[in-house]
């Protein structure tokens, strides 16, 4: 019986340019390749302190079993680890495609002044972009027009703030700190509030927050703060994605 062969983790060389390394993080996580088989094969509870995450991370490494985008983005944030001129943010979509709602999530990367992602995702246009776009909005229209190719109107976009590269973290990441209802507002109206946004982080001037709230009440994934109704993560962390 001829064991299936286990893609090695990438190792990043003072050679490489972070574009390079960039390239080298997604085809470690393509050649994983999608999970199709519906089964989950790797719990992620949103509300988990990073070091917890990462645990799960390096499990993924170990098991080399198809993921999904969830776990993409965990593995994302794993192997970017010590990089600190790259920050690394989440990017969730809510879309409508006939009838019903579907979510995604991609890692969002800035670095040297541009923009780009990494994931996974079924349709190849819906995962990484390369490191070139401008600005965060200029990424995030990409996105929506990519979308639109499979009929999928783009409902909410809810961005995240950067994720510490300490991987013994106890702070959960900030899945949604921005939310926008894309499909209610102007594309120069979006524009306004990504670009604004864009630049309190690049400042590092915005709070998790889960900063708020006391150890207790974040580790069951409340927020005090009233205009982030929080659902379920951990519901929503195994809702299939069909993007």
């Amino acid at each position: 019986c001829v064991q299936p062969s286990v893609p090695p983790v990438p190792l990043y060389k003072i050679s490489m340019s972070i574009p390079e390394w960039l390239q080298a993080v997604q085809t470690y996580m393509k050649m994983l390749q999608y999970n199709h088989t519906g089964t989950q094969f790797f719990e992620i509870r949103k509300t988990r302190p990073l070091s917890g995450l990462m645990e799960t991370a390096r499990e993924m490494t170990r098991e080399s079993l198809p993921i999904k985008c969830l776990e993409a983005v965990i593995l994302g944030i794993y192997l970017t680890n010590g990089q600190p001129s790259v920050e690394r943010f989440p990017i969730s979509f809510k879309t409508h495609f006939s009838g019903n709602y579907f979510h995604h999530v991609v890692l969002g990367i800035y670095c040297n002044g541009r923009y780009g992602s990494l994931g996974m995702s079924r349709r190849s246009d819906l995962m990484d972009k390369p490191l070139t776009y401008r600005t965060l909005s200029d990424l995030i229209f990409e996105f929506e027009d990519s979308y639109k190719k499979y009929l999928h109107s783009v409902k909410k976009v809810k961005i995240g703030l950067y994720v510490p590269h300490e991987p013994h973290s106890f702070q959960p990441i900030e899945w949604k700190q921005l939310v926008l209802n894309v499909s209610k507002m102007m594309r120069t109206e979006v524009r306004k509030e990504l670009e604004k946004f864009a630049r309190d982080m690049r400042m590092k001037i915005l709070k998790p927050s889960s900063a708020l709230s006391p150890m207790k009440e974040r580790s069951r994934g409340k927020s005090l703060s009233p205009r982030r109704r929080q659902g379920s993560p951990q519901r929503r962390a195994f809702r299939r994605d069909k993007s």
